[in-house]
């Protein structure tokens, strides 16, 4: 079966549903991860670490980078095309009524119940981007230790760039080759 069509599908949904921006894309292609064989829960995390650490959206890094572990070139291209497709759609829409809009009501109202539901998806890609990085599942099935599933180099590596970049002024840029850095010099 040619998987470049399944690919457009699932990153138009992704597209047209992950409101908020990238890492509101990060849910869906957990999903996608468990679904499909075109990467792994583990190679996610790695397209993670990529998609964060080079220029340019992250959603689109990221559907770029599945696509191509899926199906090359071909399907970088139509998943990164299939996951702004409905941005551009919905852009132009609105462009077209905004001012009629801007104004209204109904429109304020709706943002605000986006923003909540934006939020609780960052947050949750977020909590298990952080429990791939210092929990070990296996060692906690295994010995039903809490304990024994914290990876304790990577959560005080964590703990560490976190302090370190709400306490000072330093680029995020510094903050993820420190991490880089670490994670060679460390072997994680």
């Amino acid at each position: 079966m040619n998987v470049i069509p399944l690919l457009c599908w699932e990153f138009l949904k992704t597209g047209l549903f992950s409101v908020g921006g990238g890492l509101a894309t990060l849910p869906f292609l957990y999903d996608m991860a468990s679904r499909h064989s075109w990467f792994t829960v583990a190679e996610l995390t790695d397209m993670i670490a990529v998609s964060e650490s080079t220029p340019g959206p992250i959603g689109v890094n990221m559907a770029t980078y599945a696509g191509f572990s899926a199906a090359g070139i071909p399907g970088a291209l139509a998943a990164t095309l299939a996951l702004v497709a409905p941005a551009i759609a919905v852009i132009v829409v609105i462009s077209r009524f905004l001012d009629r809009f801007k104004n209204s009501r109904s429109v304020s109202d709706a943002f605000a119940g986006l923003r909540p539901a934006v939020t609780g998806l960052i947050a949750a890609a977020g909590f298990q981007v952080f429990s791939m990085s210092v929990l070990n599942m296996e060692a906690f099935r295994r010995t039903g230790d809490i304990l024994a599933a914290l990876s304790w180099i990577p959560l005080a590596l964590f703990a560490a760039l976190f302090i370190l970049l709400m306490k000072t002024a330093w680029h995020p840029a510094a903050i993820i080759a420190i991490g880089a850095g670490a994670g060679i010099v460390l072997g994680l």
